[in-house]
């Protein structure tokens, strides 16, 4: 999962709650704010995590936190104070431009409590969820009306859609293996011509596997997946960790990634696990080695030079599409300051 994402609607008209409860379920929010009166009135439109803010308590199923609003220093300290002893933790402020979050960013970092800031416009939104890599755990959007709402689904939109920079490498070797277990990972979203995925046997550095959206003669297309390789394989998740493709299950969020750098998060509805012949691709970045072990079939694409090329035409000294990450490895699939060595 990536940030987290509150509608607040405790404060919207109550003659328009129920309307715009159902939208934001309608648009994929499962995390409302609702007055407790209306938590059961509401509990029969779907199925979603009831939020009550009433004072400075905050009230989540099966967890609890707290409700500041930052007008002072003592306000800060009093938010500084709670990192890691609630589960979770709302600030607002009525000019974030004046707030500094340097401090309170700092001291919940790799604490339990997440922090959430409270917002009311989408430029407060985007600065949170799509300019600080590093920074609160989610906002809570305060919606008044449909506008808010509005303005809500498109800035999580946007901000899901960010840049993930490819770089380009060569290939250099292809070499066909026995048989082994691959995986195909079969999606929730139609994927286009130039979308795919992370996979790697580095997590340090993976190829863009193409989906089966490219038309061919021996298969119907099918946008929906990604045949993404070997079971030891690395793949970067929508969170910007890593699994092993044998890991992934049904509703798991993985990144989509595009030919021109952008991205989207998407949910796995479906794990295939077979045995079939396998291929490994060896790359070269900057005196850097990389390869990937895939299924050995005229469908499975990496992109080179822009476009998918299936792995049966790729040849040595072929450009190819690689991530490199900036971290020097992975513990439990979150990158750590620690030089491990994957060949």
């Amino acid at each position: 999962m990536g940030k987290l994402v509150w509608i607040r609607l405790d404060n919207a008209p109550h003659q328009h709650r129920k309307d715009l409860t159902r939208t934001a379920l309608e648009q994929g929010f499962r995390q409302i704010v609702l007055p407790a009166d209306d938590c059961k009135r509401l509990r029969t439109l779907g199925k979603y995590d009831q939020i009550t803010i009433r004072g400075d308590e905050v009230d989540l199923e099966g967890a609890s936190g707290r409700f500041i609003a930052i007008e002072s220093k003592f306000d800060v300290d009093r938010a500084l104070a709670l990192a890691g002893k609630a589960d979770y933790v709302v600030v607002a402020a009525r000019d974030w431009k004046v707030i500094p979050l340097e401090s309170l960013i700092a001291e919940y970092q790799g604490m339990r409590t997440k922090l959430l800031a409270q917002v009311s416009s989408a430029e407060d939104a985007r600065l949170f969820l799509g300019t600080l890599e590093k920074g609160v755990d989610g906002v809570v959007f305060d919606v008044r009306g449909g506008h808010e709402l509005a303005e809500a689904v498109k800035t999580v939109a946007q901000s899901a859609k960010v840049e993930l920079p490819l770089t380009e490498g060569r290939i250099i070797g292809i070499a066909s293996l026995g048989s082994g277990d691959r995986v195909c990972v079969d999606t929730c979203t139609m994927l286009g011509e130039g979308e795919g995925m992370l996979i790697g046997s580095q997590s340090s550095g993976m190829f863009l596997v193409h989906s089966e959206s490219k038309a061919n003669q021996y298969a119907a297309p099918r946008p929906f997946r990604v045949n993404a390789g070997a079971v030891h394989s690395y793949i970067l998740m929508a969170d910007r960790s890593t699994k092993y493709l044998s890991e992934l299950q049904a509703g798991d969020e993985v990144l989509a990634v595009g030919t021109a750098e952008r991205t989207q998060n998407v949910v796995v509805g479906r794990v295939k696990i077979e045995k079939r012949p396998l291929v490994l691709v060896e790359a070269e970045l900057e005196s850097r080695r990389f390869n990937v072990v895939l299924q050995n079939a005229e469908t499975v694409c990496l992109v080179s030079g822009g476009s998918a090329v299936s792995i049966v035409d790729l040849k040595v000294g072929d450009p190819v599409a690689l991530w490199a990450a900036g971290g020097k490895g992975r513990h439990f699939g979150k990158s750590i300051d620690e030089n491990i060595v994957e060949k």
